[in-house]
């Protein structure tokens, strides 16, 4: 005679998970599974396998066996339970606390958005913030990209998020928060993330912290949140994951994936990191041929003089180094006056003019950090070139910043798009393209992108410094289109770099072109050739 079975609903919260089913051997191993990676989820499943004994009228002795046993194993349950892995049940605890449930000026969206902070070390003494969107739809499906604005000291939740590729942009002089039709969450889970410490709502208990950041620290520090923060966010870990981000950020990405890749190499499975690949966007990534393709784009674009130019290239010597001599830095003084009215990073955008006492352009930059390569940095315009203005009001309200779980620690300086915390850059080498050339022989995928009206980090400068790697083209030069219209220009090249230019886009391709840059990005994800035509 068959042994009766019991189909009960299992109830987790308010939503049934499974079936709980008898008789006894399909319970023990369904209950073996939960107990190694659900606890909250064993202890309804023990009970419901005392219900179905109940229910399918065993002996009384064989009952009370195994109700005696339901008592003793919800005693041992949770003290096991506290035994196994502690911290990572604290983690993930701890995102449902990061949810953001209610933003102030939020339009309605049917994806989850977490914000808070990753610790970096123990008693808050160190954290860095973060902004996490999931996919619009399908987001279990989905590849899971990290965002990395540059600076050094600039925001990705300031720029990245708020003003260009996020779901919700500052606007109306920051009182509210607009949907982003082309947000890059509609193909990816994105996650914006403020390094090093000093930038935006991260920071640290230790001056010192401030006095020693450069390159390695924001790399290592940027590691540290990722295996951190993947124990919160523990069903992403198995997700593709790639890098992203523009301008100085072309260090901070690739130095970002080589250790990654180098860590991944001796890493257990808990602390390997499903890295695939990485784009950058008018990127710095080589000083010296970054500096000659500036000077050469402002010429070709009639924004300085025959003389001046002639003047920088006898003086400055770009062709063969990126030193500067007291003559050079006095032309390069006047190559920055020839911009003084415009906006370098867009040069074909009017500049904002709505702010009492700023002399523009402002800076892109924290502001403690100005040399003579630094006075370079300027702030981007966009659509609308005060939004930066919009971002920081935004920023700095307290609804907005309890909502988000933002500035815990009362900083002593309110918030700003690029930091004034910062003091000192330790180190920064003048190329990261053995880095890249490095991570292309790994297998790497590879995308840089330069949208055309950037003067500050030209198509020049990146078509110069991607020469200079000496790769050898698989697709000549040609042009890629969206909708019909010719979107840019585009080169491959053996072994998985890819070469775009986003035609009409300033610095912050998104901002100035956001339906190509979509576009450009799924591509990118889904390893897909530009298209070639219009149809």
């Amino acid at each position: 005679m068959p042994l009766p079975i019991t189909f009960l609903f299992l109830y987790n919260k308010p939503t049934p998970f499974f079936y709980c089913v008898h008789p006894q051997p399909l319970w023990f191993f369904s209950s073996l599974f939960l107990f190694r990676y659900s606890h909250s989820l064993f202890i309804p499943s023990l009970a419901c396998w005392c219900q179905a004994s109940k229910q399918a009228k065993v002996s009384m002795a064989k009952l009370s066996t195994r109700f005696f046993l339901c008592y003793l194993l919800l005693i041992l349950v949770p003290i096991f339970a506290q035994s196994r892995q502690p911290y990572g049940e604290e983690e993930v605890r701890q995102k449902e606390v990061d949810r953001v449930t209610n933003l102030p000026g939020q339009p309605p969206v049917n994806f989850r958005h977490y914000a808070g902070y990753v610790k970096l070390r123990p008693q808050n003494q160190k954290a860095l913030f973060y902004w996490f969107f999931e996919a619009q739809d399908g987001a279990a499906l989905k590849p899971l990209v990290l965002w990395l604005n540059g600076g050094p000291g600039c925001s990705s939740v300031a720029y990245g998020a708020a003003q260009e590729l996020g779901p919700f942009l500052v606007r109306s002089k920051g009182t509210r928060l607009t949907f982003n039709k082309f947000s890059w969450n509609k193909v990816a889970n994105m996650l914006f993330l403020e390094a090093p410490v000093g930038v935006g709502f991260s920071y640290t208990n230790n001056s010192e912290d401030l006095r020693t950041l450069g390159d390695q620290i924001t790399a290592a520090d940027s590691y540290s949140f990722l295996i951190n923060w993947f124990k919160r966010f523990p069903n992403f870990k198995s997700h593709d994951f790639y890098i992203a981000g523009e301008s100085y950020a072309g260090h901070y990405v690739p130095q970002l994936a080589e250790l990654i890749y180098e860590k991944n190499k001796g890493s257990s499975k808990d602390s390997y990191i499903n890295l695939k690949g990485f784009m950058i966007g008018n990127a710095a990534i080589n000083d010296q041929t970054d500096t000659l393709g500036l000077v050469d784009y402002a010429w070709s674009h009639a924004i300085i003089s025959d003389q001046l130019y002639n003047k920088i290239n006898k003086d400055c010597g770009f062709k063969q180094s990126s030193n500067q001599t007291a003559d050079c830095a006095q032309h390069l003084g006047g190559f920055m006056e020839a911009y003084s009215d415009i906006d370098i990073y867009s040069i074909y955008t009017p500049v904002c003019l709505n702010s009492p006492g700023r002399t523009y352009p402002k800076l892109l930059v924290a502001p403690r950090l100005l040399t003579q390569h630094d006075l370079w940095h300027k702030l981007p315009s966009g659509y609308d070139p005060c939004t930066e203005d919009y971002v920081e009001k935004y920023f700095n309200k307290k609804d907005v910043q309890t909502a988000l779980h933002a500035n815990v620690t009362k900083l002593p300086y309110p918030y700003t798009t690029c930091s004034g915390a910062i003091r000192d850059w330790n180190d920064s080498p003048d190329t990261v393209l053995p880095t890249i050339q490095k991570l292309l022989k790994a297998g790497l995928r590879i995308w840089i992108y330069s949208g055309d009206t950037d003067g500050r980090v030209p198509v020049t400068s990146t078509r110069y410094s991607i020469n200079k790697m000496g790769l050898k083209v698989k697709e000549e030069w040609r042009a890629w289109f969206h909708k019909s219209q010719v979107a840019g220009w585009v080169e491959t090249y053996e072994g998985g770099l890819t070469l775009a230019t986003v035609r009409g886009a300033g610095h912050q391709v998104p901002v100035f072109a956001p339906d190509q840059s979509l576009s450009l990005f799924t591509h990118f994800l889904n390893a897909n050739t530009l298209p070639s035509s219009r149809f």
